[in-house]
């Protein structure tokens, strides 16, 4: 196994972690369901929503076979992004699809084990009397961003391949 495959795997593994800790001490411990929206600054509130959609809340439908079928979906993305992870050639790009991979991971242990994404996080603005809220998300989103925003950068402005002679 190679270093950079070694840090691709320890980054979905702590992202894994990370995830399901936050939303099991949430839940759980803290028990936000209960609580219900808890302001934590003017702009930020831990709430409890159930995502049973996919991306940013998109195609919400709570039946058994589109759950089924999402699950199917995204064990497919991540035997793809498996399989490039283990082929990719810098640093960023490989620990860039470990955090894509532990998030996918993590929302996907939340839909088999509840049947729906937990999310929490909620960033809102206050302007003129209008509030403006942000979608609900959660650690395994985060790491899925910031993994795109990664590979991205690594396409764009990471240090290109060496040219065959």
């Amino acid at each position: 196994m190679t270093p950079h495959l070694r840090r691709g795997i320890i980054a979905a593994i702590v992202v894994l972690a990370l995830d399901q800790a936050s939303k099991l001490w949430l839940l759980f411990v803290f028990d936000i369901g209960r609580r219900g929206a808890v302001r934590l600054t003017p702009f930020f509130d831990l709430v409890l929503a159930w995502n049973v959609g996919i991306s940013f809340g998109w195609f919400q439908n709570d039946g058994h076979l589109a759950q089924f079928a999402l699950m199917a979906v995204k064990a497919v993305a991540v035997i793809v992004l498996a399989i490039w992870m283990a082929r990719s050639r810098t640093q960023i790009a490989t620990i860039a699809l470990g955090l894509i991979i532990g998030g996918a991971i993590g929302n996907a242990i939340d839909r088999f084990a509840y049947g729906a994404v937990v999310d929490f996080a909620l960033f809102h603005l206050q302007i003129g009397g209008n509030t403006f809220n942000w979608y609900v998300f959660n650690l395994a989103d985060v790491a899925i961003v910031a993994g795109v925003a990664a590979l991205l950068y690594d396409s764009f402005l990471g240090v290109p391949a060496a040219k065959a002679p």
